[in-house]
């Protein structure tokens, strides 16, 4: 379901997760009559219990509610970068797949603030920059991200404790932040989207900068921004012009003093109900999933048959990780994506990233990242935690045989401002961990052999789960402000790409 005008971070394909056995698959035999295919993915489609709609059972807002309007607002301005150079949309534009085109992010200190996608650079020295990324894990969509149920970000630090199905974190136990210690819930976040909505801003990179709030505290970086945007306390006079108390009274009423009308919470709050407007589930595969069996062509058919089917039922097994309508189990799992980028600081020459072992500090979760879910492929890439891989293919063969991948990867897919000074050993001790959880017996991706023809099939499969919306910008506009709609502080990202074409 769409929100239109009254509604309207990546890939973890796991080809083969939980399987044992490394020798080839056998997909659906190309002459097999569509009735019969049709008949078997059928079956497959009451096993799985799939309806086709993820978004089905949720209470998910509308683009046109006032929070959500208010939110694109606040998500398209500047003014909540700590240096007044960076919004939310840098990274998260939804005419870029709610992503950034990048396979590294480049966040503040960027030689053209409004330039969004390929040919955004830091300029050179510029708190000590390089010009290349300095975030150094890939974006993830804000499409369809208010279907996650466990947590966000690539290791889930932020995470539900009650992880309800459907209740995206909003079911009475609370959530899991960085500000607060493992297993314990923050106080206050009512989901993941609102508790995530809280961090960006907090790290220097993306929108905090090196200026602003230097030494201060994320809670004192939320309050200086909240004071900015009603020009109270130590926000007085930060901005030009302001129309924000005005905006969040339209909101929240009349009646409050402007320190409890503007809070980060509630800026976190409109942020999130934008964010969970971007539902994006109207794919071909769903229209198939409900009865038309036309929706989908044959290769499709055989492609999905190769994902769900186990390998002794002839299939790769992919969904035993990529589960469900959403097309993720939203657990964690080694598949040793090529290093590339500064890291979170791991290993011993600190450009490494352990993923989910930084939350659990558990062994077997050193180099696991959360499963992504599937929608909408075709503009989310670049692939992988790190955006190593630039094409859908790439990614997908990658998962065929991590190692063998690794030893043909063709670095030149990559923008040369991205740092791959330790790319070999961090990536051969991804391997190793991979190598480790295999031998131990746990889930864990394991080898396969398709042909060409097999992978074809497999990438018509991926492209029925996109929802045309995604690839049409009339349909998008309703998440993109335009000129006659209010921008409160002057201060609105209007986007452009490396040619100069609006976005």
């Amino acid at each position: 379901m769409k929100h239109l005008a009254v509604s309207c971070c990546l890939l973890v394909l796991s080809a083969g997760c939980g399987s044992s056995v490394e020798d080839g698959v056998n997909s659906a035999n190309t002459d097999t009559p569509t009735t019969t295919i049709d008949a078997q993915l059928q079956a497959v489609i009451d096993e799985h219990g799939l309806t086709g709609d993820p978004s089905e059972g949720r209470n998910l807002p509308r683009i046109s509610d006032r929070l959500a309007q208010l939110g694109m607002k606040l998500f398209f301005s500047k003014a909540l970068g700590g240096d007044q150079d960076a919004a939310c949309v840098t990274c998260h534009h939804p005419a870029l797949g709610g992503g950034d085109g990048l396979s590294l992010p480049v966040g503040v200190g960027a030689i053209q603030p409004d330039l969004l996608g390929p040919g955004r650079y830091h300029a050179l020295g510029e708190s000590g920059y390089d010009g290349g990324p300095t975030v150094p894990r890939n974006v993830l969509s804000t499409f369809n991200s208010a279907l996650y149920d466990s947590g966000l970000f690539w290791d889930s630090r932020i995470e539900s404790l009650g992880k309800t199905p459907t209740a995206g974190g909003n079911d009475g136990e609370g959530v899991r932040t960085p500000d607060t210690a493992w297993g314990a819930a923050d106080p206050g976040k009512q989901s993941l989207l609102h508790a995530q909505a809280q961090f960006p801003v907090t790290s220097r990179e993306e929108m905090r900068g090196f200026v602003f709030e230097a030494v201060g505290t994320n809670n004192s970086v939320r309050s200086h921004l909240a004071a900015r945007l009603g020009n109270y306390g130590v926000g007085i006079g930060e901005l030009a012009s302001s129309r924000w108390v005005d905006e969040f009274r339209s909101v929240y009423g009349l009646v409050e003093p402007v320190e409890i009308l503007i809070t980060f919470d509630r800026i976190a709050e409109a942020i999130a109900t934008y964010e969970a407007t971007q539902v994006f589930v109207d794919t071909p595969w769903k229209a198939y999933v409900q009865g038309d069996n036309n929706a989908i062509s044959l290769a499709a058919k055989r492609g999905a048959l190769i994902f769900f089917q186990s390998r002794e039922e002839g299939g790769a097994d992919c969904a035993s990780c990529h589960s469900g309508d959403f097309f993720t189990d939203e657990k964690f799992h080694v598949i040793a994506i090529s290093q590339i980028g500064r890291g979170k600081g791991d290993g011993p020459t600190g450009d490494d990233d352990f993923g989910r072992f930084r939350e659990t500090l558990n062994p077997e979760d050193k180099y696991a990242f959360r499963t992504s879910n599937l929608l909408n492929l075709n503009v989310s890439g670049p692939y992988g935690h790190t955006g190593a891989y630039t094409t859908l293919e790439g990614v997908v063969r990658h998962h065929l045989d991590p190692v063998l991948a690794f030893e043909n990867y063709d670095i030149s897919q990559l923008d040369p401002s991205i740092q791959i000074t330790n790319m070999v050993p961090n990536t051969r001790n991804a391997q190793a961990q991979l190598a480790a959880n295999r031998a131990t017996g746990m889930q864990a991706l394991q080898n396969v052999s398709l042909t060409d023809e097999q992978v074809n099939d497999l990438l018509a499969f991926l492209d029925t789960l996109n929802d045309p919306c995604v690839t049409d910008r009339d349909c998008l506009s309703f998440w993109i402000p335009t000129p006659d709609i209010i921008d409160p502080d002057g201060l609105r990202i209007t986007a452009f790409d490396k040619n100069g074409e609006l976005l």
